[in-house]
């Protein structure tokens, strides 16, 4: 079909386009999709609606087949968490010169570039690094650019992944930096871990980086950043670490313990979990040259402008960027995401460091509480529990009797989603400031098969095949 308003629509563009980048065919453009994941036929799309209302009560239907994590008692984490949002935040991000924020130009600002210089300058304190970048699309695109800054900066093609890094951030990294970087992963063993000698043993001369997250996958704290630096510097490379900023009011900052270059995602600074959550993205680097030239993403900065005692907000080097030089980019910009910065700036400012502090020691507490709890329910374990966690701990249900999605759907006829599936027999289990004591011993007792009536294993096995042909 010809588009009048499309001129790539007519067969003649088409195959001009694609002589230009040497292919045959359209779908010679998806041949990195593996073909289990494409769609072989049609889209099984409704009968168009007749009119707003009936379009209307369609979505709506949709809409409410959605169960919001705020509704129930939900111990669910694994990247997007359920931290308190301060209503002053949700205020704020809501005007107008505000909710449009999607990265803006000075003549439309309107308030942006500063509250988005005000953003970067309270993450710099927090991380105690010089520069960060405003918010790129999310956590794993930063983790994703980190690494790349990694591979231009000494010339190498090579990273180590160590530690627990969850599959699909593991699957993100891989799609990012496929023909850039080759990738190496050396998970931490059951306890928790990092084998700092198997480590030694797997850089190399044409090692780029060494890639870890505190806290990581599992909630584990890693003592090992000073030693990782160490191994990372006399090889050469750059340690990369990856951290989630509302554990800095307790836990030292990666840049303290030798990290070069800092990333993570932003959505536990005052965005709601809602459906996947707000994310954002952040890089944060030294004041030196050899970094900031790497970034490939927008930089603000304060300047005095002609009329003495005014100073404006914009662009740093924004020669660098993809803006500026197009093709020749080291990377592209990418998608900002200035709004979950300007919900971060003020939920940093509502917070300061005594705030910040106070819900770090909380996030502790609980988590060390819900764990040794859960810990001493028979059939249950955690494997790693000797180290220190925040927010997050793997709890192994192999001698419970039951598989981990079985466990979900028994929480779920109780009204609790109890964690995220990690395989068979482990859970992933989230617990923040926003669960009580009394939250944490309903999900105890719900695994130590006291919060009321089990269902059959005909009921049980019903609704695991119900989840499953949903799925």
């Amino acid at each position: 079909m010809i588009h009048p308003y499309i001129p790539n629509s007519v067969p003649a563009v088409k195959q001009a386009m694609l002589d230009a980048i040497g292919l045959e065919s359209t779908e010679d453009l998806y041949r990195a999709i593996p073909a289990d994941l494409r769609l072989d036929r049609p889209l099984d799309l409704p009968a168009p609606a007749r009119s707003e209302a009936e379009l209307l009560r369609h979505v709506r239907g949709l809409l409410a087949k959605n169960a919001s994590p705020e509704r129930k008692l939900c111990f669910l984490g694994g990247g997007t968490f359920p931290h308190d949002v301060p209503a002053v935040v949700d205020e704020v991000i809501n005007r107008g010169e505000f909710l449009t924020a999607y990265a803006g130009e000075p003549y439309e600002d309107h308030g942006r570039f500063q509250a988005l210089f005000e953003y970067c300058s309270q993450m710099g304190e927090m991380l105690t690094m010089d520069v960060v970048n405003v918010p790129v699309y999310d956590g794993f695109q930063a983790a994703s650019t980190a690494l790349r800054m990694a591979g231009r900066m000494t010339g190498r093609g090579r990273v180590l992944l160590v530690g627990a890094i969850g599959a699909d951030k593991r699957s993100r990294i891989g799609d990012y930096c496929a023909r850039a970087l080759d990738l190496d992963v050396l998970p931490a063993a059951a306890d928790g871990v990092i084998d700092l000698d198997a480590v030694r043993a797997a850089v190399g001369p044409d090692t780029a980086a060494i890639y870890v997250e505190t806290p990581d996958y599992h909630g584990v704290v890693h003592a090992e950043l000073p030693d990782l630096a160490a191994i990372a510097h006399d090889a050469g490379a750059e340690l990369v670490v990856y951290t989630d900023p509302i554990s800095l009011g307790v836990v030292a900052p990666p840049a303290e313990l030798g990290a070069d270059i800092v990333c993570g995602d932003i959505q536990s600074l005052g965005v709601h979990q809602w459906f996947g959550g707000g994310h954002g993205g952040f890089i944060a680097v030294r004041d030196e040259v050899r970094y900031v030239m790497e970034l490939p993403s927008r930089l603000f900065g304060i300047a005095a402008t002609r009329v003495p005692g005014e100073y404006g907000f914009g662009d740093v080097a924004y020669e660098r960027t993809s803006f500026a030089i197009r093709e020749d980019g080291k990377e592209w910009v990418g998608t900002a995401a200035a709004l979950w910065g300007i919900a971060a700036a003020v939920y940093l400012s509502l917070m300061g460091p005594a705030g910040m502090r106070e819900v770090g020691e909380t996030v502790l507490a609980h988590t060390r509480y819900a764990l040794r709890s859960l810990a001493d329910v028979p059939g249950l374990a955690v494997p790693s529990a000797a180290l220190p966690h925040f927010r997050e701990f793997a709890l192994d249900v192999s001698g419970s009797g039951r598989s981990a999605r079985e466990w979900v759907v028994l929480g779920r006829l109780a009204g609790i989603e109890p964690g995220i599936v990690i395989d068979d027999v482990t859970l992933l289990v989230c617990v923040t400031e926003v669960h009580s004591v009394s939250d944490i011993d309903r999900l105890v007792e719900l695994f130590a098969e006291t919060a009321g009536s089990i269902p059959s294993a005909g009921t049980l096995a019903g609704r695991l095949a119900t989840e499953g042909s949903a799925r």
